[in-house]
């Protein structure tokens, strides 16, 4: 199962991702480590759909091997969501404005998502979350 993390810089993503994945046993990716891998920092709309792409090829990768997989990453658009097509999305949805102000113009609301997390969050709300998770991608 890919699970996308993804919601403005600072809301707590990587917070969020990194505990749920130790709860699940699972893989994760993190969007700066892997653009720091790929020696990529371009934030143009053509660099973040190049970014969710690469996001996409780590998290099949774990999927084809029957391993669930979390990517944490902004993933404003929804051609960048459409592009990564995760099995279940949960939206950081806790702070307003990100603290990149070019991060803040492109960024689109999602439509769609299977969890939202409005609030700072603490260990049972996050154990909370991953049993969710499963139980979301057992039906």
């Amino acid at each position: 199962m890919k699970i996308l993390v993804m919601g403005l810089p600072g809301s707590g993503k990587t917070y969020l991702s990194e505990r749920v994945a130790k709860n699940l046993e699972c893989a994760w990716y993190n969007a700066d480590n892997v653009r720091h891998m790929a020696k990529d920092w371009d934030f143009s709309e053509s660099g973040r759909v190049r970014q969710s792409q690469r996001m996409r090829a780590f998290a099949d990768f774990e999927k084809s091997h029957n391993r669930n997989v979390i990517c944490d990453f902004v993933c404003p658009t929804e051609e960048t969501r459409k592009e990564f097509d995760a099995d279940i999305v949960v939206w950081v949805n806790t702070i307003g404005k990100g603290r990149f102000e070019n991060t803040n113009k492109i960024f689109v609301p999602p439509k769609e998502f299977d969890f939202v997390i409005e609030s700072r969050y603490n260990d049972s709300d996050i154990k909370k979350l991953s049993e969710d998770i499963i139980e979301k991608g057992n039906k």
